[in-house]
């Protein structure tokens, strides 16, 4: 079972910020904290990170043993992540409908990575590849994602397609319904203020508290539905 702090840009543009969440999220049971690289990096916007920040991310990360990830979302952020040796990668949604050919260079190269792979936006019946190093999760593609949203809502997890769930709802209730129906990766956005307004992110994240009570619940389900009860 993974649990993925979706850190992203709720550090509102404070670098420094990226620390305490770092720490906060290994602390609520975060298995892996996620950034966005290549979204709203130009100058004066909220998520500048050049190479230079990227690796002070990692190294604040392996400080509090736990392991860092970024969804690649331009040409030039992949050009910053070859520049380091991290072993996971994130493809977004809006990647696979809006730069298909900078997702398929990605998957191409990286054959010995893990690819996460959130679905959101992917029209198509077919799965986009069928690398076994793919792992593909379950999405909705809106902010917030309201209980009306959920209609096709996966009834069972399998490792033939969805083998985990990036939810955007208010709550970690369908987090843990994801769970109890075989998701073994959970990525959740993760924020110090749900009632912060800079960015749409906040409102939809879990703070410290509701995370680790996810990681806590959401274990003891997997548990038991791995054992078949």
């Amino acid at each position: 079972m993974i649990f993925i702090s979706e850190i992203g840009m709720n550090y509102n543009g404070n670098f420094s910020l990226i620390y305490e969440l770092i720490k906060q999220s290994k602390q609520s049971g975060a298995d892996i904290c996620k950034f966005q690289l290549g979204w709203r990096d130009k100058p004066g916007e909220i998520n500048q990170l050049d190479l230079e920040k990227v690796k002070q991310i990692i190294k604040w990360c392996n400080h509090f043993d736990i392991e860092p990830m970024f969804s690649i979302i331009s040409e030039n952020a992949y050009e910053i992540f070859k520049n380091t040796d991290l072993k996971k990668i994130k493809i977004a949604s809006r990647s696979l409908k809006f730069d298909f050919n900078l997702v398929k260079k990605i998957v191409e190269d990286n054959k010995d990575k893990k690819i996460f792979m959130s679905l959101g936006m992917w029209e198509q019946e077919n799965l986009p590849f069928d690398n076994k190093n793919i792992d593909y999760l379950f999405c909705i593609s809106k902010y917030p994602t309201f209980s009306e949203d959920l209609k096709n809502f996966p009834k069972h997890f399998s490792d033939k397609k969805f083998v985990g769930y990036s939810d955007h709802t208010i709550g970690i209730d369908t987090c843990l319904i994801a769970i109890s129906r075989g998701a073994k990766i959970i990525e959740k956005h993760f924020s110090l203020d749900k009632s912060n307004t800079t960015i749409r992110d906040h409102a939809l994240s879990a703070t410290p508290e509701e995370f680790r009570n996810m990681v806590n619940l959401g274990r003891e389900i997997y548990k038991k539905v791995s054992l078949g009860i």
